[in-house]
């Protein structure tokens, strides 16, 4: 197969970042830039067209600016609830339908949701953009939520907890994290709510969440693959841009204050070995500070060749696993660490030698070497994941949605790339202070470890 010419520059310059990893050579090659065409329509939907000629497909996603981080207290577990009833039936489409006809055409379509959107997709041949574009824009205007189709997604939505979280070892961890970090942000809570808020919810709850939220002027609809941008543009007015423009989106979300000194907690939960946590306060995704937060994330905490894996696991023996994540979305979030505290070790000891890894990047920084095979890693990753069509979709309607700057979907490469060893050292120094520092501790239930507590005194915020 022929490739087109972006594809095939993108291929290129994959191939020769691999060379660089083995020739120890520095520059390292600038994927090719998108040639899109963005555009909002009279109803607000926000469209982004990028042709693709290289394979006779279409990729089709529609992001609804609504996540977790939009339910209120005691409603959690919304807009997770309405990706699943999303695909249960509207007005010209029975229950389940919609991924039929696209897998009865050959193609795919799936859905998930974040604490920042929720998003549809489909991937289809290319003759079939009219058939996705009227699916899309028959469930957002006449969607129908009946009491029969709420109560039965409910269960799912329920079992679904069940298995992921309360059913695994470790399966709360995240839940528990958040849970004492955040104080009045709606990030406090997991996007798959709890299971007193599910139990609790009305179908009238149910159906003002989706007149709010599920409207065209919350929607950015990314569209990419094998088409005329002109004759997609006319389809996608056609079907989309009927829909009614909805009421002004409400972004009433609770700031979260700032933390005014380090909090400690110690509480239980039914798993077979202690874990220990620190985490300390973030920016948002975009922030200039978010670039240098990433790669000092990868250095220390992303693998088994990362400074606390090696460290806590494989030097010291302190841990079986030790892991962490610079959670940087749309509002200001988390960096953590976590460590599985080693049989026979004190979990103090082991939280001790977590936060010092995390004190050590203060004082001592990160290496040129440590620097490069990061930045490498992240120019393999943008370069590979802007291979396929749904890849590049991803991409684009992220930098709108997320960032509000689609410029960004091609200009982050270089702002991961102009990253400095003193960069990564400033924001270690920025927020990896003792004012915004948790310290968690989970011990297994019974084992007569510390009963459950609150912060420190001196950190109530």
């Amino acid at each position: 197969m022929r490739l087109s010419n972006p594809a095939r520059l993108l291929a290129v310059a994959a191939v020769a970042l691999l060379t660089l990893s083995a020739t120890g050579v520095d520059t390292i090659p600038r994927p090719p830039k998108f040639d899109y065409t963005m555009v909002t329509l009279e109803n607000g939907l926000q469209v982004v067209f990028l042709e693709d000629h290289s394979t006779p497909i279409v990729h089709q996603a529609i992001w609804y600016h609504v996540g977790s981080k939009n339910e209120k207290p005691g409603r959690t577990g919304f807009a997770h609830l309405f990706e699943h009833l999303m695909f249960k039936g509207s007005k010209n489409v029975r229950a389940d339908q919609h991924p039929s006809w696209i897998t009865s055409v050959g193609g795919q379509s799936n859905a998930f949701t974040d604490e920042d959107a929720t998003v549809f997709w489909e991937t289809v041949p290319a003759q079939y953009l009219p058939l996705v574009l009227w699916l899309e824009a028959d469930r957002m205007a006449t969607l129908e939520v009946d009491e029969g189709r709420f109560l039965n997604e409910r269960e799912v939505v329920k079992e679904e907890r069940r298995m992921r979280y309360e059913n695994q070892p470790f399966g709360r961890l995240s839940e528990v994290i958040f849970d004492k970090a955040f104080q009045v942000h709606p990030y406090k809570h997991q996007t798959i709510g709890s299971m007193a808020d599910l139990e609790a919810a009305s179908i009238n709850d149910v159906r003002a969440f989706h007149d709010t939220y599920y409207v065209p002027n919350n929607a950015t609809l990314a569209l990419v693959g094998d088409f005329d941008t002109a004759q997609a543009r006319a389809l996608v007015e056609q079907y989309l841009g009927r829909v009614p423009r909805g009421k002004p989106v409400p972004r009433d979300i609770p700031q979260e204050p700032a933390q005014e000194g380090e909090e400690r907690y110690a509480v239980t939960e039914p798993w077979p070995l202690p874990a220990v946590v620190v985490s300390h306060h973030i920016t948002y995704d975009g922030h200039p500070d978010a670039y240098p937060l990433h790669i000092l994330a990868k250095i220390l905490s992303d693998g088994e060749s990362s400074r606390i894996y090696r460290t806590l696991v494989y030097d010291r023996q302190l841990a079986l696993a030790a892991f962490g994540e610079a959670k940087l979305i749309e509002h200001p979030n988390l960096f953590y660490a976590v460590a599985i505290v080693q049989p026979g070790r004190r979990p103090e000891e082991v939280q001790r030698a977590l936060q010092a890894e995390l004190d050590r990047v203060k004082t001592e920084g990160v290496t040129e070497a440590e620097l490069t095979r990061a930045k490498r890693q992240f120019a393999r990753d943008y370069i590979l994941g802007r291979e396929t069509v749904q890849q590049k979709a991803l991409h684009l309607a992220h930098a709108i949605v997320i960032h509000n700057d689609i410029t960004t979907a091609d200009g982050e490469f270089d702002l991961f790339q102009n990253v400095t060893v003193a960069d990564v050292k400033r924001v270690a120094t920025t927020y990896f202070t003792p004012q915004s520092r948790m310290l968690l501790t989970i011990m297994p239930r019974g084992s007569g470890g510390a009963p459950e507590s609150g912060p420190a005194a001196g950190g109530v915020r």
